[in-house]
């Protein structure tokens, strides 16, 4: 199945997580469409600024890959540096936050794997 970068739909979300600013969310593919373990797989932009609240992942884990732009992680309360071409795997009851630290948006592919 082909989906054109027109026919994806975005969702824009305010203080994700009790983040801040306004996150948006472009779906690839809704998790109804994904017939493997997934209920998420999205391209997730933060403006600069913009954080996504600490959060956990139980029975599940959530992969990012850092496309553009800069900002900082939190796994499980440390902070690291990342950038574009970083990746990061949160799961089995861990947690993450993430933020915007630069001057351009932070873009970033996002994939939530559910565990059996």
């Amino acid at each position: 199945m082909l989906r054109t970068n027109d026919a994806m739909e975005c969702e824009f979300r305010e203080r994700m997580r009790e983040g801040n600013g306004t996150v948006t969310i472009k779906h690839l593919f809704k998790e109804a469409e994904i017939n493997g373990k997934a209920r998420l797989m999205a391209e997730i932009t933060l403006p600069p600024g913009a954080s996504i609240g600490f959060h956990q992942h139980d029975r599940e884990e959530e992969l990012f890959y850092f496309i553009s732009g800069t900002g900082r992680l939190n796994e499980d309360g440390q902070w690291q540096e990342i950038q574009a071409g970083d990746a990061s795997l949160t799961g089995g009851g861990h947690g993450h936050a993430i933020e915007n630290t630069g001057n351009e948006p932070l873009v970033l592919l996002a994939v939530i794997l559910l565990y059996d």
